[in-house]
This record gives C-alpha cells, structure tokens and sequence, in this order.
C-alpha cells in the first residue's frame, strides 16, 4: 500500500470469484462505487475460485479484502473443521434466497422431484455450493449422494447445460445472479424451484444461522412473484491487519454511495451492515470508527 489517509493514493486487492457469477459483477460495481466518491483509492479486482479460496487468500495477506458467502463467513468465524478465522467485516452485501432453475419445460416442481438428477451446484469453490449442501442437508438429503453432482470450472458455464439438457437444474442465488439471468431470458425460458413453506421451516430447524429470504418480484425475466427460501447474506471481509485508515475511507466511500447506488449495490448499505452482523465487534476497526464518525452508532 503506498498511503492511508484521504487523498493518498492506495492499491487494495478485491477478491472476487469465477467468471460468469455474481461475484465478479457485484466486483464491478463496488469498484465504481468506491472510485465515484474515493479515486485515489484503487481497487483491482482479481478473479478466484470463489469463497472458499478468498478465505485463506485473505489469511494470508494475499488479498486485502474479498467476497465471501454467508454460509461460508458463518463456517470460518464458528471454526467449523477448521480454527476460526481473524478476520473482520467490511460491509454487507445482499442477502442471497438459494434456489434451483430448470427449463420452462422441465417436469421438476419440487426439490424432491430432482432427487437422483445431475445438479449443476455451481464452481466448486463458491459458497453457492455450501449453502444448497445445507438447504438439502434440511431436508434429509446428501448433495452428494442424493443428487448426480455436477461441479463448474466456471460459474458461467452452468447455464448453457440447464438449456441444452446435459443437467436437470442449476442452483444458485443472490441480487442479479447471471446464471439465473441467462436461463430466465433464453428462448427457452426458466423457472425457480424452492423450498415450500414446510420444508422452509424444516430447514430452519435445522440450520438455525439460515434465515427466511425470498427473492423478489421481478428480479428476473418472467418472476412474476416474490419467491421465498432461505439463505444468509454474504459480506464483503479484510484481511488481518488491513490499515484501519484505508477501511475507513472504503466504508465511507460505500456510505456516500448509496445515495446513487447501482442495483447491485442496493442492499450494500450500513444500515443493513448493522442489523445482519450479529456482533458489532465483527466489523472492522475502521468502519467501526466511520460509523461512529458519521453517527450511525454511538
């Protein structure tokens, strides 16, 4: 980093994910956001494996800061299969309603009629993949063993293979998401399997970090309707040790942004940075100071 203070110019690295997922073009948006109110602040943007590669990027000083799904962040700080992580919060992201696409054609309506089917679950190292494993885990099934597992190189990839037929669904999730884009506005045309309310309450039962999250009228091409589900929201997270005067400006960058926030950026708000992180002490040291700076906490 060549500075800290505003003004000053500094390079800080953005992991993202694979391309054609909704990391990399939530990526973009961050940059521009950060850019129109910071432009000294330079941010570039580095395609990954996903969250679960961002993660240990982070821990080790490789990335400064990084996308990384809710499922995922609550895995890492609980220390579940591994020790918990030192990392901190920068800000929320959007909160993400997991859920299969299938052709307009498909004779799948519920997830139980995709048991024993080839399941495009996404690229192996997002969270995607994490969150669909406990959403089915709530319902007594293996994502594994119960499903014919297909596993992306790249996210972009899973589309193209709901439509022509080689898988009977895509899984995926969250404000935008490309995949759930391309297959909703092809000639073929989509459409969304999710939990029902049964098996909504099943699942958070017993995955009880997963939260109610449905996805909104209109998110996509041909959704008429509000879609419920589960999910988590997904954070933007720093590294160890990131210079708490260049988190700062990044969460005041963010802040002042949201006046004209982009619609992938239309959930990246502080207010909901505070009521979806479940301990203040969670956020970094910088955004902390900002918000008390700025008088969005005491």
């Amino acid at each position: 980093m060549t500075g800290s203070a505003l003004g000053q110019s500094v390079k800080v690295r953005l992991g993202t994910a694979t391309p054609g997922g909704g990391f990399p073009v939530y990526g973009d948006a961050f940059i521009a956001a950060i850019k129109a109110h910071d432009p000294a602040l330079e941010i570039e943007a580095i395609n990954t494996k996903g969250s679960t590669e961002n993660v240990p990027m982070l821990e080790a000083g490789t990335l400064d800061i990084a996308l990384v799904q809710g499922e995922v962040v609550y895995e890492v700080m609980a220390g579940i299969g591994r020790s918990p992580a030192n990392l901190k919060i920068l800000t929320a992201m959007y909160p993400t309603a997991g859920l299969f696409v299938v052709r307009a054609d498909s004779p799948y309506r519920r997830i139980a009629d995709l048991k024993g089917q080839k399941i495009a679950w996404g690229a192996a190292g997002s969270g995607l993949v994490i969150l669909g494993r406990y959403v089915v885990d709530g319902l007594g099934l293996d994502a594994a063993k119960d499903f014919q597992p297909v596993y992306l190189e790249r996210a972009g990839d899973g589309p193209a293979m709901v439509l022509d037929g080689r898988v009977a669904a895509l899984w995926g999730g969250g404000a935008g998401w490309p995949g759930f884009k391309t297959v909703m506005s092809s000639k073929e045309g989509g459409r969304f399997v999710a939990p029902d309310a049964n098996e909504i309450g099943t699942i958070l039962a017993r995955h009880k970090f997963l939260k109610p999250i449905a996805q909104p009228a209109g998110a996509f091409p041909g959704q008429a309707e509000a879609i419920a589900s589960v999910g988590s929201w997904s954070f933007v997270m720093a590294r160890p040790g990131l210079d708490e005067a260049v988190v700062l400006r990044l969460a005041r960058a963010l802040h002042q942004a949201e006046a004209a926030s982009s619609a992938q950026l239309a959930e990246t708000t502080a207010r909901n940075t505070l009521t979806s992180v479940l301990d203040i002490n969670l956020l970094h040291s910088g955004v902390r100071a900002y918000y008390k700076q700025a008088g969005l906490t005491p």
